[in-house]
């Protein structure tokens, strides 16, 4: 048996910040950050929070899916940046969209997060313990941002993207993860409970050259490593849905691979960098708009904060 997407659905803020914003906020520019970035503006949430994004991409997904909440067994949600500590996010979600039958868990793995949660729904459903899993990256990184710091500030946004997982016969893929504690200073969050000296503020800080040569050794090597697991080739591939930090990162990324930037699709210029909730958001978008079709191959690719970074492959069945 193996999981197989059969629905995706997505929710981010009203709220736009654009470039022009953050320009009278810190000492930077629309053309500075677009040419280091990619990114043109990204969504803050107001009255929204990281359970009631993560609800309304599930409500999206289910539908998508043609699969009542009651069917669901077990929901998974990827994020760092909770507006609930107990219950779990995941906990509230299945409160919200009434799926009574699931067990809940949350997930801590930050930009690998959904692909983590993906994995795992991958495992589950392989032993036979579970058929219909949904699984939710979300996150309010606006809360866990230094306004003030305009090496991080210009990068982060909200949102959440989720995915129902549905058992189906035939040998899937294998999915690949890697972590690398040793270099996990490079993109820290302490928590502000825990705060042990001034500089503990509770918000994300970054090594932006550290996290950026790791990106594009990591991503390719590891995309290189799960097409080998699979015996398959860069040719076979038709979209890389690659986690949405930086245009450069992907870019170098494709380069790097020798393969067609075109294949590797893109939406970081309006959300900015959403963590977990990157690589659901962009399949969301991508099966609305018909990018997407029955029998694609896609190749998922995250990095991130641990420093970890993984890759998993999957045919689109939707």
């Amino acid at each position: 048996m193996t999981g197989r997407i059969c629905g995706t659905g997505f929710c981010v803020p009203h709220r736009v910040m654009d470039n022009e914003e953050l320009a009278r906020m810190v000492e930077t520019s629309d053309e500075w950050i677009r040419e280091r970035t990619g990114i043109a503006k990204r969504r803050i949430i107001t009255e929204e929070t990281t359970v009631s994004m993560a609800a309304e991409a599930a409500k999206q997904a289910l539908a998508d899916a043609g699969i009542a909440a009651e069917q669901v067994e077990l929901i998974m949600t990827a994020t760092i940046s909770s507006n609930v500590i107990l219950p779990c996010a995941a906990c509230e979600v299945q409160k919200e969209i009434g799926a009574l039958s699931a067990a809940c868990f949350d997930i801590n793995a930050a930009c690998c997060g959904f692909l983590t949660a993906y994995q795992t729904a991958q495992a589950y459903i392989e032993a036979g313990i579970y058929q219909t899993i949904l699984i939710i990256g979300s996150e309010s990184l606006s809360k866990l941002t230094d306004w003030k710091d305009r090496g991080t500030c210009i990068l982060f946004g909200d949102g959440a993207g989720a995915a129902v997982l549905k058992a189906g016969e035939g040998e899937g893929f294998r999915s690949i993860l890697h972590s690398d504690g040793g270099r996990g200073e490079a993109l820290t969050c302490s928590g502000k409970h825990w705060k042990s000296g001034e500089d503990d503020t509770g918000f994300m800080k970054m090594d932006g050259r550290e996290v950026f040569q790791f990106a594009v050794k990591r991503v390719p090597e590891v995309i290189r490593e799960v097409l080998e697991l699979n015996h398959c080739s860069l040719e076979e591939i038709d979209y890389f849905v690659v986690h949405q930090a930086n245009r450069r990162i992907i870019e170098s990324v494709a380069r790097r691979l020798g393969t067609d930037v075109q294949k590797f699709p893109m939406n970081l210029q309006d959300y900015g960098n959403t963590s977990s909730a990157s690589i659901p958001i962009l399949l969301a978008e991508l099966r609305r708009n018909g990018t997407l079709k029955k029998g694609d191959r896609i190749l998922m690719a995250g990095f991130g904060a641990g420093l970890s970074w993984g890759a998993g492959i999957a045919d689109w069945g939707i």
